[in-house]
């Protein structure tokens, strides 16, 4: 299949607004009754939109102890775990280990190899709509900005400040949960699409097997 071009920043610029959640519904569990709920609506969910953030390191070598925040969200609602507080950590774990929930977000590779050292878990039930976008030609790093404006029409602007910024402070900034709940929502909003969006697209194309190399005598 020949390669295609997703939408450039700009094309997706003129697109109608990606509708980012209300404050009321991004959860930032600190009580434990607030855990409490949590872990009851995401362990009933079979799928969840799925990111991490961390605090960025400048030092070339330097030691990256693995994210601080996990950013779990269904089409509704968003929960943002930070890692420093025991109770969210272990909230981490139930959730990013069960092979039964499907957790759908973009570029997981690293996550793949950072979270089994910060969690203590190997993750289960990962899925990277990058590869979905590979499979109908888009490259393997589409991205969740240029896949918003694929699937669903819609522009999603991503703040470079706040993807920089301090996801290890106590208190998060409205600019860093704002960010860090779209790029868990947006994943499951996605998913939702993603199977009518697919019915639309060209079959891809059957992979080439190579012919076996005859040997002369």
């Amino acid at each position: 299949m020949p390669r295609r071009l997703p939408p450039t920043k700009e094309q997706s610029a003129l697109l109608p607004p990606f509708p980012t959640l209300a404050p009321a519904r991004i959860h930032i569990p600190a009580a434990p009754q607030d855990f409490a709920a949590a872990r009851a609506v995401l362990l009933a969910q079979p799928v969840l939109g799925f990111d991490t953030e961390s605090r960025p390191v400048f030092t070339a070598g330097a030691h990256d102890p693995g994210p601080d925040l996990v950013q779990l969200a269904t089409p509704e609602d968003a929960w943002l775990l930070q890692l420093h507080q025991p109770e969210a950590l272990q909230l981490a774990r139930e959730v990013l280990a069960n092979a039964r929930i499907a957790k759908a977000g973009f570029g997981l590779d690293n996550d793949r190899r950072s979270l089994p050292r910060r969690l203590g878990v190997e993750p289960a039930g990962l899925q990277d709509l990058d590869r979905v976008f590979a499979r109908h030609g888009f490259g393997r790093n589409t991205g969740v900005r240029a896949a918003v404006a694929l699937v669903l029409g819609q522009s999603l602007t991503k703040s470079k400040k706040a993807s920089t910024s301090n996801w290890a402070a106590r208190t998060l900034s409205p600019g860093q949960i704002r960010y860090a709940a779209t790029d868990a929502h947006a994943p499951a909003v996605l998913w939702q699409a993603l199977p009518a969006w697919e019915a639309t697209q060209p079959p891809p194309a059957p992979e080439r097997r190579s012919r076996p190399t005859r040997i002369s005598t």
